[in-house]
């Protein structure tokens, strides 16, 4: 190829007139042949590997593109589970704050009822307490009255009679007096 080159390049010396005008015959039928030889080359050589190259590459994009799609999808299955969970917990969130009224309330009407319950129980107790010691009271009233009617009767007597038959005496009569009533 470069002899023939060469040649022309020889041939072409003895031609007066060149330029970008000038129409060359041999010139071009070398440069339709280098083109065709070229194209060949590149057919059998580089188009498999250019074609390769751009096939692999649609295919990674093809790939990507649907890896996008999956993880769109992924994104929104997990988005929707989020938001699920999300009504979920607010839900329970909900239900454990009316639960907690709820047994609050409970806590306070039993509170309120042991409260009243002790109340009741102290209002017994101090009535029990207030009748024992008027019954106290009473008794200790009737001893000092039998004494004094006692001490009064034998100084209007004059003579003094036993302890316990003046007591049982005047208890006898008390007694009748209780009794009447």
């Amino acid at each position: 190829m470069i002899a023939l080159l060469g040649m022309l390049q020889e041939h072409g010396a003895e031609a007066p007139a060149s330029g970008p005008l000038v129409v060359n015959g041999g010139l071009m039928i070398w440069t339709v042949v280098v083109f065709v030889l070229l194209l060949l080359v590149l057919r059998k050589f580089a188009w498999p590997v250019i074609l390769g190259a751009v096939k692999a590459r649609e295919a990674a994009l093809e790939q990507q593109i649907a890896e996008a799609e999956k993880n769109r999808a992924e994104s929104a299955a997990i988005l929707e589970q989020h938001k699920k969970l999300l009504a979920d917990a607010r839900g329970q969130g909900q239900q454990m704050l009316v639960e907690a009224k709820t047994l609050a309330e409970k806590e306070r009407s039993a509170a309120m009822e042991r409260t009243r319950q002790e109340q009741a129980d102290l209002l017994d107790r101090v009535r029990r307490d207030i009748a024992a010691e008027k019954e106290k009271a009473i008794l200790e009233l009737k001893r000092e009255a039998v004494d004094l009617s006692l001490a009064a009767a034998s100084r209007l007597i004059g003579e003094r009679m036993t302890v316990d038959t003046d007591r049982k005496l005047v208890e006898g009569y008390l007694a009748s007096l209780e009794r009447g009533k």
